[in-house]
């Protein structure tokens, strides 16, 4: 069955405090390339039929409506995972 992967961050302008602690422990690792870290929620919905425009029309609204809160996060994508 397809899958929809739908991935959701904090907006950019506010604090994340996990991924500035996770961004912490990677600058006490050593020489690393990163230089911040963020952390966001992936969310994998299963298909019943086919991942059609219709589908992922369905998926981008419960995104908004029920899997982000849209005060502090966005919703950066909603696609087909790869198989």
């Amino acid at each position: 069955m397809p899958v929809i992967v739908v991935e959701v961050m904090p907006k950019a302008e506010l604090l994340d405090p996990a991924g500035k602690a996770v961004a912490g422990a990677v600058a006490r690792l050593g020489s690393t390339p990163f230089t911040g870290v963020r952390i966001g929620k992936r969310f994998e919905l299963t298909v019943d039929g086919e991942a059609d425009a219709a589908a992922l029309s369905a998926a981008r609204e419960l995104a908004e409506s029920l899997l982000s809160n849209s005060v502090i996060e966005d919703v950066v994508s909603v696609k087909v995972a790869a198989e």
